[in-house]
């Protein structure tokens, strides 16, 4: 089998992902990585992910078959320009953006039309950079492919097959289609979810109230509020267009909800509550969505001294990872429930398993 050879341009958390998954799933696969974080590199090449690393952009990346740019989307245009007189008219390039128009407006401008397919892993966490990227974060996540009219199709199939071999799931759309998606199931919730936010925090007491009891379903719609405010800026400057003209939709059916609220109309109010109740039964259960699974249980517990250290203590001896461990302070449950969350799904169920073995009661999330 003859050698595969995959250069980085930025090695963070989604680059070192890739680069880790590429490793572990593909014999005979070389890493040629840069980063402007010295260390990160140092941590690639010390732990195996990247074979050669470099202090600059040069031609040590001429023998790449893949191209990964996988800097900030600002600094994208600047690295492609300085790696592109390095590379062969055969090897694929492709970025990680989370918005693909722009991307493509400016290969199109370079005309590298021939060799780019753009690439979006829907996967992600709320810690970055090397340290934190993990092979499994792209396992049965969707990786989409957004190729352009002028790539050639083989060259679409080889994509495809390599994102398959590392435990992904590939999805072509073009790149249009690929941001008006992404606005309705991505960057609108995060849009909504610190609106939410910001609206409570407003309307709060000086003591704090709604601070203070906020948990359960809020804490989860607005789970999301929680990422990087710098990166979802630069997504809403860089996909403006799709997300306000979802922005209006959502305004609108906001709209038909406190007309129907003010006209208290019971029928229509139900109706609204049930289709969207029945729409979200219809979701697959799977890690391959934008918005990444929070992996949690909520278990009873009694309320008396030693009732956590006792779960904390059953998954340690069951070699599970916690990831965190917290008590619910609401009634949403009937008695004391503490909630506990694991970095995946296997954990989940292994720790589901064994706390219903040792008779606790277990509500999943879902």
């Amino acid at each position: 089998m003859s050698q595969l050879t995959c250069g980085f341009i930025g090695l963070g958390l989604i680059g070192g992902s890739i680069a880790r998954a590429l490793k572990e799933h593909i014999d005979n696969v070389s890493i040629i990585a840069y980063d402007i974080n010295q260390e990160a590199l140092a941590a690639a090449f010390h732990d195996g992910v990247a074979d050669i690393i470099c202090d600059c952009i040069d031609e040590r990346f001429r023998p790449c078959d893949y191209l990964f740019l996988c800097a900030p989307v600002q600094k994208n245009d600047e690295n492609l320009l300085q790696v592109i007189t390095h590379l062969t008219p055969d090897c694929i390039l492709t970025d990680v953006g989370s918005v693909k128009t722009n991307i493509h407006l400016h290969i199109a401008r370079l005309g590298l039309e021939d060799r780019f397919i753009g690439g979006h892993p829907m996967a992600g966490s709320e810690r970055v950079g090397y340290v934190n990227s993990k092979a499994i974060l792209l396992e049965n996540a969707y990786y989409i492919l957004t190729p352009t009219s002028q790539v050639s199709q083989d060259k679409v199939n080889a994509y495809r097959d390599l994102v398959k071999q590392m435990g992904a799931i590939p999805l072509i759309l073009n790149y249009e289609q690929h941001d008006y998606v992404t606005a309705a199931v991505s960057h609108l919730p995060h849009v909504i979810a610190s609106s939410l936010v910001n609206l409570v925090r407003d309307s709060d007491s000086e003591e704090g109230i709604m601070k203070m009891i906020a948990a359960g379903g809020f804490k989860d719609i607005t789970r999301i509020a929680s990422s990087s405010a710098a990166m979802w800026q630069q997504i809403c400057l860089t996909n403006t267009d799709n997300i306000l003209s979802l922005l209006d939709d959502y305004i609108t059916s906001l709209q038909n909800i406190k007309s129907q609220l003010e006209s208290h109309e019971e029928d229509d109010l139900y109706q609204f509550f049930d289709e969207a109740r029945i729409y979200r039964d219809s979701f697959i259960s799977a890690s391959s969505g934008p918005i990444k699974i929070s992996y949690s249980i909520n278990v009873d517990i009694a309320d008396e001294p030693g009732a956590l250290a006792s779960i904390a203590t059953i998954m340690a001896m069951n070699q599970i990872s916690i990831k965190n461990i917290g008590i619910v302070h609401n009634r949403e449950f009937e008695g004391g429930v503490l909630r506990v969350e694991f970095y995946d799904e296997e954990a989940v169920n292994k720790a589901e398993n064994v706390l219903l073995k040792k008779g606790y009661h277990i509500y999943r999330k879902q």
